[in-house]
């Protein structure tokens, strides 16, 4: 069974001519010998009238019997009706079920924000869900097409790691035939190997975290872009950070102005405009400060933090030379100032938060080792990432991106569970 035509394509058809669709029933009207359906595919929603003297007596007769969601076979014409959705609907000449809808649909207005996470492989087929998933998609095909264009080679790494990137705490351990591995919170390590001969690499696959959070911002299963890019300094990888975001958005809003419709989201693409404000981690605690909220030298930001910051911004803004103390042991000294580190995340203003975390490495070989050692943990586990600075080690920088938060962001979602397909929590692993 071959698709001819989508709804879409009917809007910009000519009263009369004649066109085939394959769909799902939204919703059934009946007003004596006239049966009014709206069908919906992919593309859009048409009303489908079935009526006596056009199409037969079986046709009204079954139309009139369709459950919703039940899948159909219309065969019509092109009219113009001012009272119909768009103005324009089909006469339906011929009518055939494709899948019949046994018992009620379960997803009515007003069920809760749990029933609809239970049934999610049902309430995929709202026009809300699949606005969102069209712009995630266009989102995605946005960064894609940037690296490529700009010299990056996309590569794909192991999901299966036998040392950790991220705090080991927030791991997910597996059995990997009687030995110990873990699903991987990051792909960089993988990265910075690749770069040695690629010199620019990007991924987008998924990652993983065992964190405990329970915010609207945190997933245990999320999407990541992330790069990484051989003889690249700090000042570089923020500007190569700041065009690819404003890149990414402004594009994803241009090409998918009829979702933002649907959602009733207008985006203002001058706020992803490059230059990004840079504020160094020193100057956000003094602004938190001066909003009553006190944070210990060293201390990371945490979601409440983040949340205070941003409101105080109106476009996303770097923070920069985070301590020794609150990032990874990857992470380059600033030269002038080792308590700090050449690090930097991206958050998105109006309490939205960190989108984009990333730095400068540590590329001298006796300088990384000595912080593996003084984060306590074993060299050995760590050694053919340590062989890469003993063979040609060279400055280089990356970072990673969360596609669900920035998607969060730009449509404003309430919860980043809805920047997903089926969302992966601490208390949701089913469907």
């Amino acid at each position: 069974m071959l698709k001819s035509a989508y709804v879409e394509e009917v809007f910009t058809l000519r009263a009369g001519d004649r066109v085939e669709l394959l769909g799902w029933v939204r919703n059934v009207r009946q007003h004596g010998k006239l049966v009014f359906l709206d069908l919906r595919d992919s593309t859009g929603v048409v009303q489908v009238t079935v009526k006596t003297g056009v199409a037969d007596e079986e046709a009204v007769k079954t139309a009139s019997t369709l459950g919703r969601e039940a899948s159909v076979k219309v065969v019509g014409r092109v009219v113009e009706d001012r009272r119909a959705p768009g103005g324009r609907e089909i006469l339906c000449e011929r009518l055939e079920v494709v899948g019949r809808a046994y018992g009620e649909y379960p997803i009515k207005p007003g069920v809760g924000p749990r029933f609809l996470y239970d049934n999610r492989h049902l309430y995929l087929r709202s026009p809300k869900v699949s606005a969102i998933m069209k712009i995630r998609s266009a989102m995605v095909e946005a960064a894609r097409r940037w690296f490529i264009e700009h010299g990056f080679t996309e590569i794909h790494c192991p999901t299966f790691i036998t040392a950790a990137v991220e705090g080991g705490a927030t791991l997910f351990e597996v059995n990997y035939f009687g030995r110990k591995a873990y699903l991987t919170q990051s792909v960089q390590f993988y990265q910075e190997a690749a770069i040695y001969g690629l010199e620019k690499v990007f991924s987008i696959q998924p990652s993983f975290r065992a964190e405990k959070s329970k915010t609207r911002r945190h997933l245990t299963e999320f999407w990541h872009i992330e790069a990484e890019m051989a003889f690249t300094e700090l000042p570089e990888l923020l500007e190569t950070v700041e065009q690819l975001i404003s890149y990414m958005v402004v594009e994803t809003v241009e090409k998918r102005k009829r979702e933002f419709t649907e959602l009733g989201r207008r985006f203002n693409v001058e706020v992803v405009e490059p230059p990004f404000e840079r504020i160094k981690y020193e100057e956000a605690l003094n602004i938190l400060e001066s909003k009553g909220v006190t944070i210990s030298w060293g201390e990371d930001l945490g979601a409440d933090e983040e949340r205070i910051l941003t409101e105080q911004f109106d476009k996303p803004f770097f923070v920069t030379h985070y301590p020794k103390e609150a990032k990874a042991f990857y992470h380059m000294p600033d030269p002038s100032n080792p308590r700090v580190t050449l690090s930097a995340d991206l958050l998105a203003p109006k309490g939205y938060g960190e989108i984009v975390g990333g730095g400068q490495r540590i590329h001298d070989y006796k300088l990384l080792i000595q912080r593996i050692e003084e984060e306590n943990l074993n060299p050995q586990d760590y050694r053919w990432y340590l062989d890469l600075r003993k063979y040609g080690t060279i400055p280089h920088s990356g970072f990673g991106l969360g596609v669900e938060r920035l998607l969060q962001w730009i449509l404003n979602l309430r919860n980043i569970r809805s920047a997903c397909l089926f969302p992966r929590t601490r208390q949701r692993i089913y469907p």
